[in-house]
């Protein structure tokens, strides 16, 4: 429905209710909404699945947390110690098993990377994915399933080695391949999470850990990160161009700000990246028959287990693992006024967006927000600004949109609203979501976004639609909520 400007069939202004409203980045008020304090929420088993599908056992390698897979319960239900699992990676599933607060399973050799389907070992199943020093290059499906994977709040742990690290001698080492799924996928290939893998063999080092004091994985329930080890390893090259959310943690000697960063961190959509340049410092000098083992787990030159086991868990958005410092959850609904039926109040935006005009109908009441519908070039903004609690790593931006358009075509994207993540200088954290007048349809549609990767930190959720300069785009929001939990 053409939304024109004449008396006859105008836009009803709230200009009371929505006088202090304002495009983001030009004088935005933030509106922060935290929950009550109340006491502690029960915290679910964190699911973490290893990768083996991809030659992680090739040659010397035994990159595994166990031989019984993909459960490594099946070889012993209640470990206590290393031995009591098979695989140079046992120290560090043990140490999660016995916290009794992570499901670990692992996704056997033949195995397919896969997200949105009905296996078990979907990633859909799971908070952390990890692939220590993968092999082999991930097909096309398997990386779009990571990226979007990550993309909708999962955990990445990405563990590299030197270059030149080619166990099963098919052409790709673990530079090469993390390499390739950064800057060779369907979803984000734009320097997704900030940094580059470098092409390097440093025989020797023992990087040192930044001073921070506050950051989760360097200070993590598991222990304070002081510095890692390098055996034959390789760093990044940070892009906070690229990613402004990029750091570096944990540095090569003689290294810092952007390059030589050995320990990474970065997030992407509504998920967390972990980098580690080498895969020394999780061997645990353990592991199957035949194979040659260093113990770099508990070597003292480096606290890796506190790095690998802190990492972990802020990938897998434990309660207390976030940068506001943790804290427990209360379920609670955190937007204010969601429904617009108060005019709009505690959103910003632009004028007139927030509406009781009877061209399109609210999901609910009287009251929604239409943005566009002009048939002009025009753009409307939509936002408010919330803090999600830290601990409260369940959080759920749900909305019900509606799409009316003029548009003909059933390939083409003319007009677009984005669902963004920004922060307080008006800077794009993420887009979570890009919808279209490829979109369009009778009635509303149930949408829900994951922003459990921002819990502890104020951020402003702001939709952007954008229309074209002929046929006309209407994006007819209500109803929303950001849940969290």
């Amino acid at each position: 429905m053409l939304r024109i400007r004449s008396s006859a069939r105008s836009r009803q202004r709230l200009t009371t209710a929505l006088a202090v409203f304002g495009i983001l980045g030009g004088g935005t008020a933030a509106l922060a909404v935290t929950a009550p304090p109340a006491a502690a929420a029960t915290t679910p088993a964190h699911r973490v699945l290893f990768d083996n599908s991809k030659a992680e056992t090739a040659g010397n390698a035994d990159w595994i947390i166990g031989t019984s897979q993909p459960d490594p319960l099946g070889q012993n239900p209640a470990p206590s110690a290393e031995k009591d699992w098979t695989g140079a990676l046992s120290s560090w599933g043990v140490a999660l098993q016995k916290t009794g607060d992570y499901s670990l399973k692992t996704l056997p050799s033949g195995g397919t990377i896969t997200y949105g389907t009905s296996s078990a070992l979907d990633l859909q199943n799971f908070d952390t994915f990890v692939l220590p020093e993968p092999n082999v290059l991930l097909s096309a499906a398997e990386k779009t399933a990571v990226m979007k994977f990550v993309q909708n709040g999962g955990g990445l742990f990405m563990i590299s080695d030197h270059t030149g690290s080619d166990r099963n001698n098919d052409g790709a080492d673990a530079v090469k391949v993390l390499n390739d799924l950064m800057s060779n996928n369907s979803v984000d290939s734009t320097d997704p999470f900030g940094f580059s893998i470098d092409s390097l063999n440093i025989a020797s080092d023992n990087p040192r850990a930044v001073s921070n004091s506050t950051d989760p994985v360097l200070n993590g329930p598991f222990g304070k990160v002081t510095g890692s080890i390098i055996r034959n390893g390789t760093t990044v090259t940070l892009k906070p161009v690229d990613n402004p959310a990029v750091k570096g943690l944990v540095y090569r000697t003689g290294s810092s700000g952007n390059t030589g960063a050995f320990f990474a961190t970065s997030t992407f959509g509504s998920g967390r990246v972990a980098f580690w340049g080498d895969s020394s410092p999780i061997d645990d000098g353990t592991g199957q028959s035949g194979n040659t083992l260093f113990d770099g787990w508990d070597d003292p030159a480096g606290t890796d287990a506190a790095l690998a086991l802190n990492g972990t868990q802020w990938l897998a958005g434990a309660a207390g693992s976030t940068g506001g410092g943790g804290g427990t959850c209360t379920a609670a609904q955190l937007l204010t006024d969601p429904g617009f039926e108060s005019g709009g109040t505690g959103w910003s935006g632009t004028s007139g967006v927030v509406t009781t005009d009877s061209g399109e109908a609210a999901h609910t009441g009287s009251y929604k927000a239409w943005l566009n519908g002009y048939g002009s070039a025009h753009t409307d903004t939509l936002a408010q600004t919330v803090t999600i609690p830290a601990g409260c790593t369940g959080a759920r931006l749900s909305f019900f949109l509606h799409v009316d358009t003029a548009e003909t075509s059933t390939t083409t994207a003319y007009d677009t609203l984005k669902a963004q993540v920004v922060n307080g200088s008006g800077t794009v954290l993420s887009t979570l979501a890009t919808y279209s007048n490829l979109n369009a349809g009778t009635g509303y549609t149930q949408r829900t976004l994951d922003l459990g990767g921002y819990a502890g930190q104020t951020v402003t959720v702001k939709f952007t639609g954008t229309e074209g300069s002929q046929l006309q785009t209407s994006f007819v929001l209500d109803d929303t909520a950001l849940d969290v939990s």
